[in-house]
């Protein structure tokens, strides 16, 4: 069965496959340069939903020996291609196309196809944004939107609905850019809305590159989860003090994590593997994300031996 940033996915590409091709017609026989650009931002968003595709594939590929901790990162990386391809594709392509009509407008032909392509590709990219916004909503919890997204570990939740969002504005742009040349009589409205749908498109790509970096790079997990791993080994009897709480994301359910504590002064190497292997499974069993934890015995940072102390 599909996972639903899967299904989340699949929903996209379906739409958006059949919306850029009816666009890119519409674009054909009108000569709407805000229609065209539309046509282009559809394309870029089928095109991203496979490289989702691909990249969701590839991060559930078991681990090897070149990559020990599996592939979770490939997600994170075709995400930040998709953030790439919105901006150099999508939001270049539109607002050239909208500069070149504005400097040579031309009238727009059979006005009542743009209204009809962008009425059906309402219903059928609101739907779209609908389900991702659905989903996104079931996953972020109690959190509030924003830092859901910030703290979001899943980017292809996030990814599809601000594609969609975006995809949604742009329509409402083409419309009245369409309108407004339409009644006016003046086609460089026309182009003035591919300017614009460029800018949404280059904004909402700046975003899921700057959302998308940190996991990418190595981003930890979230605090609730940093601290519930640090009250977890504070209360062990044999752990007299906790250095460390190192985390990071190796994908979006696979948390790496490195812990420096300060064991009892004459704990016997029974008693401190039996105390690491009770820690392991107590992190592993409320934090499931947790695949794998490294405990490193190390004393309390600022502790000094007796014999560096000076005399008095």
């Amino acid at each position: 069965m599909a996972s639903g940033s899967t299904k989340v996915i699949i929903a996209a590409l379906v739409g958006n496959s059949l919306i850029a091709v009816t666009k890119f017609a519409a674009a054909a026989y009108t000569g709407s340069s805000a229609m065209l650009s539309e046509g282009v931002h559809s394309l870029v968003d089928t095109g991203n939903q496979i490289l989702l595709l691909f990249g969701l594939k590839q991060s559930r590929k078991p681990p090897d020996e070149d990559f020990p901790f599996g592939h979770g990162k490939e997600i994170y990386f075709w995400s930040f291609v998709v953030a790439i391809l919105i901006f150099a594709v999508g939001a270049g392509v539109s607002f050239y196309e909208g500069v070149v009509r504005v400097m040579a407008p031309h009238p727009v032909k059979n006005v009542f196809i743009n209204y009809i392509v962008l009425g059906f590709a309402m219903v059928f990219e609101g739907g779209a944004w609908y389900f991702a916004f659905k989903e996104f909503g079931r996953i972020k919890g109690e959190r509030g939107y924003i830092a859901a997204v910030q703290q979001g570990k899943d980017p292809t939740f996030f990814v599809v609905l601000f594609e969609d969002s975006a995809a949604m504005l742009g329509l409402l742009v083409a419309f009245f850019g369409v309108w407004l040349g339409d009644v006016t009589g003046n086609p460089v409205f026309d182009g003035i809305a591919s300017i614009i749908i460029g800018l949404i498109l280059g904004g909402t790509a700046a975003w899921l590159a700057y959302e998308t970096k940190g996991l990418l790079i190595g981003e930890r997990a979230n605090r609730e989860v940093v601290a519930g791993i640090r009250r977890i080994v504070r209360a062990q009897p044999a752990v007299r003090h906790v250095n460390e709480v190192l985390t990071m994301h190796m994908g979006p359910e696979f948390i790496l994590v490195n812990i420096s504590v300060d064991f009892a002064d004459k704990l016997r190497a029974g008693d401190m593997e039996e105390a690491v292997a009770h820690m392991d499974h107590l992190i592993k069993t409320s934090f499931p994300n947790v695949k794998r934890v490294f405990v490193e015995a190390e004393a309390q940072r600022g502790w000094k031996p007796r014999s560096a102390t000076p005399e008095r």
